[in-house]
């Protein structure tokens, strides 16, 4: 993965792979947290809860409907 993996600046549509490049791109060192947030737009919060559903569950739960899912357990 490089950079060049990583979503536009300018990205306000979030589908799963875009969050899972960008979750990779901070856990791969290609670009530091602080960046991400400022770049995309992102509060801490909404980061955070990407990382943990991708920790906890694959990046399948990343996917709007399965969000909704996995935090009900």
């Amino acid at each position: 993965m490089t950079r060049a993996d990583l979503p536009p600046d300018n990205t306000s549509r979030w589908v799963a792979s875009r969050k899972a490049a960008v979750v990779r791109g901070v856990l791969y060192g290609l670009i530091p947290q602080t960046e991400a947030l400022r770049r995309y737009g992102l509060s801490e919060e909404e980061f955070r809860s990407w990382i943990a559903a991708v920790a906890d569950h694959g990046e399948d739960a990343l996917k709007t409907t399965r969000l909704k899912e996995y935090r009900k357990h």
